[in-house]
């Protein structure tokens, strides 16, 4: 009966997401149609047949299954050429994008909290489709996510804002996994699966200059804006699906009492709420690190404190 009440939500996020595979895919034909080939263009050149000058017409003739066997071959090492370039260009690609993701998982804040999914690079390599699960993951079994867990928990304990829930160890214990398992959906669908099918970048890219209200806008708006593959901007349906997607999946782990509709909007609500804090924090958190601490986190050398004169 759970599983039943779980549909809606997966319905909707499921929306959400073939919508994100399908606007990419319409905007490409699009343009296409706008961009014939040259040779449907009413002003493109005919093509001219390449001649050879042999001294005489048999020559020419006999010449001319040489000359298209060398042409040929000349174009056929082009374009081996041409793939090796592209190969060698993917695996330099991979190669950035795995040295600057290694810097990004030893990323803490107050050398406590993960922020592995936060770039200070902002033209930094994208991600395939492997390395947004190792992010993902990385994040999913980080000592910290278990102890946010328990803290999590402890609340609804305390406040017992969760009736469903047993009082005591067994009923902590409940409400241990129940969070754990809402952080560990959140982040693999919406980091990992999504951005791989949608072709999208699930980091936070931090802006790091501007004014305080361009800054604070930039980081609200990620929510439902983010960086594709491509590096261009566009709807957000990662986030978006993978709260909604989330929200649906408690509704199997959760009391009976909590299911249905509200038990999958109440928590993807939850979790985007969250997530827009998050990236609030992760765009100034160098700013509050520099002022307080004189570090730097993003990678640069610590300020140095001028000494006092009197």
């Amino acid at each position: 009966m759970r599983a039943w009440k779980a549909l809606p939500g997966w319905a909707l996020a499921g929306a959400i997401v073939l919508e994100g595979a399908l606007v990419p895919a319409a905007a490409q034909s699009g343009r296409s149609a706008m961009n014939p080939p040259s040779s449907a263009l009413p002003n493109a050149p005919a093509p001219r047949p390449e001649l050879a000058w042999s001294g005489g017409a048999a020559q020419g003739s006999a010449a001319k299954p040489q000359q298209k066997a060398a042409q040929a071959g000349q174009q056929t090492g082009t374009d081996s050429a041409a793939a090796v370039s592209t190969g060698s260009d993917r695996q330099r690609h991979y190669q950035q994008a795995r040295q600057q993701l290694k810097k990004e998982e030893k990323q803490r804040i107050l050398g406590v909290v993960p922020n592995f999914g936060t770039t200070y690079l902002w033209n930094a390599a994208s991600l395939s489709a492997g390395q947004k699960f190792q992010l993902a993951l990385r994040s999913a079994i980080d000592p910290f996510t278990f102890a946010a867990a328990a803290l999590v928990a402890g609340g609804h304990e305390v406040f017992d804002d969760e009736p469903g829930f047993q009082w005591g160890p067994a009923g902590f214990g409940q409400r241990v996994g129940a969070a754990y398992l809402d952080e560990l959906d959140g982040d693999m669908i919406g980091s990992a699966i999504l951005p791989a099918l949608l072709h999208q970048d699930p980091r936070y890219f931090r802006m790091g200059h501007g004014k305080f209200r361009h800054r604070l806008l930039y980081a609200i708006a990620t929510t439902i804006v983010c960086r594709g593959d491509s590096g261009r901007l566009q709807p957000n349906y990662s986030n978006i699906g993978g709260n909604l997607a989330a929200g649906a999946i408690s509704n199997l782990y959760y009391p009976e009492q909590n299911a249905g509709w509200g038990q999958t909007i109440g928590n993807g609500l939850i979790v985007t709420a969250e997530g827009t804090a998050g990236g609030v924090f992760d765009e100034f958190w160098p700013d509050i690190s520099r002022h307080l601490f004189h570090k730097d986190p993003t990678g640069s050398a610590p300020i140095p404190i001028a000494p006092q004169t009197h």
